[in-house]
């Protein structure tokens, strides 16, 4: 069993910057895939970015290539979401997720541990 709790969450101005992070308790998390989804109101959850157990391989969206960085920090157990260039249709609430396989994955359905989420308000 892994726990996750994601953090960073809040509101900003278009253009500006957030990053969130995601603490991981239960397992040996370096044996562990890491991902970042979102979910917007009236909306389907969307893939953001995957990271894979040693951080040597990532995997981003379309919509936040170039602007979204992920990484992770083993000894830490923890991954982080650097978001720049924050765009109103980044509005959201962010879900950390964790898969028991090492490489990286952009379906949700092939995670099997997710955080409760951080809302990320993006204004205009």
């Amino acid at each position: 069993q892994v726990q996750l709790v994601e953090s960073g969450g809040g509101f900003v101005q278009a253009g500006g910057s957030l990053r969130l992070s995601c603490a991981a308790s239960g397992r040996t998390f370096s044996n562990y895939a890491m991902g970042w989804f979102r979910q917007a109101p009236g909306k389907e959850g969307d893939f953001v970015a995957a990271i894979n157990w040693n951080g040597g391989s990532t995997a981003y969206a379309e919509s936040v290539k170039g602007r979204f960085t992920i990484s992770r920090d083993n000894p830490e157990n923890a991954v982080d979401l650097q978001m720049n260039s924050l765009k109103p249709e980044d509005t959201a609430v962010y879900y950390c997720a964790a898969r028991r396989f090492m490489m990286v994955v952009t379906t949700a359905s092939r995670y099997d541990y997710w955080g409760q989420g951080t809302q990320v308000t993006v204004s205009s």
